[in-house]
């Protein structure tokens, strides 16, 4: 499961990313955020703070610089 998570990112960040242009308020990027997370704690724990990180990027958050723990 782990492996699959980790290939449908890298093929959205490949082929839907750039054509969605850039609109990621924090560093890292929510798609590299979501890849950090599930290769350092695994597809559920890591895909739940990936869905929760995903959440608070909107218009009414600041963004900035959120590194995964």
């Amino acid at each position: 499961m782990k492996r699959f998570l980790i290939a449908l990112i890298r093929w959205y960040q490949r082929h839907l990313s750039p054509a969605l242009g850039a609109s990621c308020k924090y560093v890292p990027t929510c798609s590299q955020y979501a890849l950090i997370a599930i290769e350092r704690y695994g597809a559920m724990r890591g895909s739940l703070m990936a869905i929760w990180r995903i959440l608070r990027c909107n218009p009414f958050s600041r963004g900035g610089y959120d590194p995964v723990p």
